[in-house]
């Protein structure tokens, strides 16, 4: 009988967030109203270790971990990560079976020549899904199903990651040692000129190794990762269709992480950060930086439908009050076909970065969110 409810409610978990996306726009669900839940606010701190964990008077929050790593034989790899919570009510006190927490998560696995992704569902309140401290200690523990990132302490590192994605089956170590990225104004993030904004920190500095297990052969790999950590109630606009997000690991130590929301005037809101080799961190903005495609790439995504991307970048960085940070940096994908055909349906892959010369400087990960299918 409980097997039977346990996949009652998976399958009822996953219908709603299925309607929830696509019956209505796939990001309307950052764009609702925001009655009734907690307000983001310029000037509150960020507390460690509190913000690792859940904060369900927020409408939205994720855990998202990207990694760049390469196998024995130098090849680059592409690991992605991530857990989403969404509130479906302002309530937040609801238990057990009345717990109106819904937790979704992605996962992917770039190989040399070819990209897997799996996604999962569940619901709050009953042990299939969440964020918690660690049973008998001040640890981290998130998880949803046998997905599950576990650490023994509050700082999360060290930690393991282990999940599987078909018959990828990964398991990882992660360690960092390096102060939180708190992103735009002290961890504030705005993301519209009408005031809506999420809270956003980062660790860009994050140590991996491990393995990815298939049939037949057991795969080394080792590389850095990048965590994002975002919640918010009311992330875009009502005008604002999607954005383009990057982070990127360059090889002289410093790192970078930009997006660009698209509104549908054009008039984009642009931020980002600069992380120094000593982790000094530099919040851009508009005026700062600039982001053009170049070209545009049509793909065929897994259901084989057709979508027209920008695959290829340049983003230039130029600051009058930091010149040392001034540079033209060309982003390229490892491979186009890094599309994922979940509920939210998205790219998002590991890409190679060049200079101005046409030299390798960095690798990193890209996120396109909002460009539709043509058929």
């Amino acid at each position: 009988m409980k097997i039977v409810v346990t996949l009652s409610l998976l399958f009822w978990s996953s219908l709603f967030f299925s309607q929830l996306v696509v019956a209505q726009d796939v990001f309307q669900v950052l764009r609702d109203n925001d009655v009734g839940y907690a307000e983001v606010k310029r000037g509150v701190p960020l507390i460690f270790p509190q913000d690792h964990f859940p904060h369900p008077d927020y409408r939205i929050e994720w855990w998202y971990m990207t990694a760049n790593l390469k196998d024995q034989q130098g090849q680059d790899w592409g690991l992605q990560w991530t857990l989403f919570r969404q509130s479906l009510s302002p309530d937040a006190n609801l238990e057990g079976w009345d717990s109106d927490q819904i937790w979704m998560a992605h996962a992917a696995v770039t190989t040399p020549d070819k990209h897997f992704f799996a996604q999962r569902f569940s619901r709050g309140g009953i042990d299939q899904a969440g964020v918690n401290q660690l049973t008998g200690s001040n640890g981290f523990d998130a998880w949803i199903d046998d997905w599950r990132w576990q650490s023994a302490s509050d700082t999360l590192f060290p930690s393991t990651l282990e999940f599987n994605v078909g018959d990828h089956k990964v398991s990882l170590e992660l360690n960092s040692k390096d102060d939180w990225v708190l992103n735009g104004d002290a961890g504030f993030s705005q993301k519209s000129a009408q005031g809506q904004a999420s809270y956003y920190y980062s660790q860009p500095n994050i140590t991996v190794k491990g393995t990815v297990k298939t049939e037949d052969k057991t795969i080394p790999l080792s590389g850095n990762a990048w965590l994002d950590r975002e919640w918010s109630s009311q992330a875009l606009a009502q005008n604002q269709k999607g954005w383009d997000w990057f982070s990127l690991h360059l090889d002289d130590g410093n790192k970078l992480m930009v997006y660009q929301l698209r509104h549908d005037t054009g008039n984009d809101w642009i931020s980002g950060s600069w992380i120094s080799a000593e982790g000094e961190v530099t919040p851009l903005g508009k005026g700062d930086i600039e982001l053009n495609s170049s070209s545009e790439s049509q793909i065929t995504s897994n259901n084989n439908r057709s979508i027209t991307l920008p695959l290829d970048w340049t983003i230039s960085v130029s600051t009058s009050n930091l010149p040392a940070l001034n540079r033209s940096l060309t982003i390229k994908p490892l491979y186009d076909e890094q599309w994922l055909s979940t509920s939210f349906p998205y790219w998002e892959g590991v890409v190679l970065v060049s200079d101005d010369k046409g030299q390798s400087v960095g690798k990193g990960y890209m996120e396109l969110t909002g460009y539709q299918p043509v058929n």
